[in-house]
């Protein structure tokens, strides 16, 4: 096992300012994503974390002075929205890989409410499998609990592009960064497969399990 020594948590350094740590993966050997490429991709990830608590720093300082830097500020809140889900989006991504490569259970509510709404669990990983678009990106499938209905969801800019307030189920990243190790862009297909087998859909049928009606 490969034990990638980032932590998750929040930490308090005085009453008016929070610092994110990066969290923690211990991730099993993927067939077809390299470890090279789990580091550099981590890596990428510790950078979203670090962005974040300098960009909450920054805001926490000028706002201090009042009016003065008020639309320094506010920039600055926009700029919070790539990090903050560059961030979590990333942690989404790798929670999903550990524990190694777990088949989604026939009886779990993710498997029969996919199955329903798609015909069956099979056609829903087709879909999802092809759902890609030229150029970077994530693909998401997010859960509607009010009308208990699945939505893909490409978010070509990961800032912009995602249905507020609903819960992501899956979290696939379509940037190159976290192939390009690996695959030629025209083999990304490849990388796609070799995620999806190595997910552990005990914890992503979890996610699920939380949010469903």
């Amino acid at each position: 096992m490969i034990e990638y020594e980032y932590t998750n948590k929040c930490v308090t350094h005085n009453l008016n300012t929070m610092a994110y740590e990066a969290r923690k993966f211990k991730l099993e050997k993927i067939k077809g994503i390299s470890e090279d490429q789990i580091k550099v991709h981590l890596g990428l990830y510790e950078g979203y974390v670090k962005h974040v608590n300098l960009l909450m720093t920054q805001m926490n300082k000028l706002a201090s002075s009042g009016d003065e830097f008020e639309y320094s500020v506010s920039e600055l809140r926009r700029r919070l929205g790539f990090e903050w889900n560059g961030m979590h989006l990333h942690e989404l991504y790798f929670e999903a890989l550990e524990g190694g490569s777990k088949v989604l259970l026939g009886n779990s509510k993710l498997y029969e409410g996919l199955s329903q709404q798609y015909g069956s669990f099979s056609k829903w990983l087709e879909i999802f499998t092809k759902f890609s678009a030229r150029g970077p990106g994530w693909a998401l499938l997010t859960y509607d609990p009010n009308i208990s209905h699945f939505h893909h969801v490409w978010a070509a800019d990961h800032e912009v592009g995602q249905l507020a307030t609903l819960p992501v189920i899956i979290a696939l990243d379509h940037w190159e960064h976290a192939f390009m190790v690996d695959y030629k862009p025209s083999e990304k297909g490849l990388y796609v497969e070799a995620y999806l087998n190595a997910m552990n859909w005990e914890t992503v049928s979890k996610r699920f399990d939380v949010v469903a009606k």
